[in-house]
């Protein structure tokens, strides 16, 4: 090589690198269509490879989500793939994940898509504290930083950013006032059971779908609490037809190649599940993580399992055990219990004893804003047997009270309308231990059977709590009166104490 020949090969090298500058920028703003696709290009561009397969039967990927938040809204025709699905109503969805299990930067990269790929598109990103909004952001503002920042209009700056294709991204904080207002495609909700109930009720009401924009609320935690705000949204989420992606630890660990399983101590968990993953968390930060933490906080928060039950009041109730079908029985007494409510639900629960000293509670009814007369009409309606066949109903003692409006009590117009409703006074501490005793007797027997027909007390069941100590002023020996788990609980507590004390049952007559 000559002097001469120096400045012909740098043009060369100069044009080379130009052009794969420009053929990288290109395959940059390329929309991926595919599952395939999507997995490449975030692997390329982000350097991130998103675990995609499902590892545990029940389960899904991570990029099971990412793809279906990225690939939910129209396109024209001539750019849906053949994956490409059809335009939903809304592409809400749930993200229940462990531990490191990267919900948050997963949701960032979902967000890098949405502003890139989908011209207008805001989104927000609200999370349970400050802290945690901020930490999506982060991992947003990160990703600019590797080649996108041609994207953006203008700086990103500390909590929003905008996009010249006029998509914008902002953090919310922690309160009614800052979800109140806002008008967007998307919102991704974080850790969402740190939220405060008033903000998680207004976000509800944020997103608004376009012409090629479908609006998407995305609820993404792990479930700390059975009785917590993402138990309920998950518990719900089959009603509404509310997609849940779930993965725990076996979808996003790495795979496991020289180890011996049988001196593993993730073995009794694992079974294998890990020689089949692709993942990016340490085997190793996991076993450390398993012998820091509970058994019941490690299958909450890795494992993502039935929550700790160490808040809760009933904890040895099993589904499993305690929930099966049991039909009207015409051989056995028929009894009803009753908890009162207006703006809190009214409660009516059908149960049954049989030769075996099995209680079976084989319905109910539950509903608010309704009179007394509509829920007669009702439990007449449903009770499998004519009232002179019904052996008791009892009900809250509070119900004999005189309303100073109407001058009568619930009890005198339930016997007005052909229900004769007794009850017994007693402390909430006896009948919380006498169904305790039913569920699980100091001999390990159950005598309590709950009727798949029941979903409001199954749910009660699990998630009656004690109030949180770190609230102060309300920790204590009594459950916590929450308006919602309470009154199905209430309605059985009347049902033992009564039966259990036939000879003090009051019945009074007006």
């Amino acid at each position: 090589m000559t002097e001469s020949t120096l400045p012909a090969l740098k043009l060369q090298i100069d044009n080379n690198i130009e052009r794969a500058t420009g053929v990288c920028s290109a395959l940059r703003r390329a929309r991926p269509g595919t599952r395939r696709d999507l997995k490449n290009y975030v692997k390329v561009f982000l350097g991130i490879n998103v675990p995609d397969r499902r590892i545990c039967p029940e389960h899904n990927s991570p990029l099971d989500y990412l793809w279906h938040t990225f690939s939910a809204d129209a396109y024209s025709h001539s750019e849906r793939s053949e994956e490409s699905e059809p335009r939903k109503p809304n592409a809400d969805c749930i993200v229940w994940a462990n531990r490191a299990g990267g919900k948050t930067e997963l949701a960032a990269v979902a967000t890098l898509l949405d502003c890139i790929f989908k011209p207008n598109c805001q989104i927000r990103i609200l999370g349970g504290s400050g802290e945690q909004s901020g930490r999506m952001y982060e991992y947003l503002t990160g990703f600019l930083l590797r080649g996108f920042e041609e994207f953006l209009y203008g700086p990103a700056l500390k909590g929003k950013c905008r996009f010249a294709n006029n998509s914008k991204v902002e953090v919310l904080t922690q309160s009614p006032t800052s979800v109140r207002g806002q008008h967007i495609q998307k919102l991704r909700c974080d850790e969402v059971e740190l939220f405060d109930e008033d903000v998680f009720a207004a976000a509800k009401f944020t997103t608004q779908s376009t012409a090629n924009l479908i609006a998407a609320m995305e609820l993404i935690s792990t479930m700390h609490r059975p009785y917590g705000l993402m138990q309920r949204v998950v518990a719900a989420a089959p009603q509404f037809g509310t997609p849940v992606f779930k993965w725990c630890m076996w979808e996003v660990i790495e795979k496991c190649a020289d180890r011996t399983c049988s001196q593993c101590p993730l073995w009794p968990d694992c079974g294998g599940k890990a020689k089949n993953a692709n993942g990016y968390l340490k085997i190793d930060d996991c076993i450390t993580q398993m012998r820091r933490a509970s058994r019941a906080g490690f299958e909450a928060e890795m494992l993502c399992r039935r929550p700790s039950l160490e808040n809760v009041v009933f904890a040895e109730f099993d589904p499993d055990i305690h929930v099966r079908p049991c039909d009207y029985d015409p051989n056995l007494p028929l009894y009803r219990a009753l908890d009162f409510g207006f703006i809190n639900p009214f409660v009516c629960l059908w149960l049954q004893v049989d030769s075996d000293g099995i209680i079976r509670v084989i319905d109910e009814y539950v509903r608010s804003r309704a009179t007394i007369d509509v829920h007669a009409a009702e439990i007449k309606a449903r009770t499998p047997c004519t009232e002179e066949q019904v052996a008791a109903t009892f009900c809250d003692p509070a119900g004999a009270g005189v309303n100073d409006v109407t001058g009568t009590s619930v009890v005198r117009e339930l016997r007005t309308l052909g229900i004769v409703a007794r009850f017994k006074r007693s402390g909430i501490l006896e009948g919380i231990e006498l169904i305790r005793r039913a569920i699980r007797s100091g001999d390990g027997k159950s005598t309590l059977v709950i009727s798949p027909r029941c979903p409001r007390l199954i749910e009660a069941m699990q998630c009656y709590h004690y109030p949180d100590p770190s609230q102060a002023g309300l920790a204590g020996e009594l459950p916590l009166k929450d308006g919602v788990y309470d009154h199905p609980i209430d309605a059985l507590r009347y049902f033992f104490i009564n039966h259990s004390h036939p000879p003090k049952t009051t019945a009074r007559r007006y």
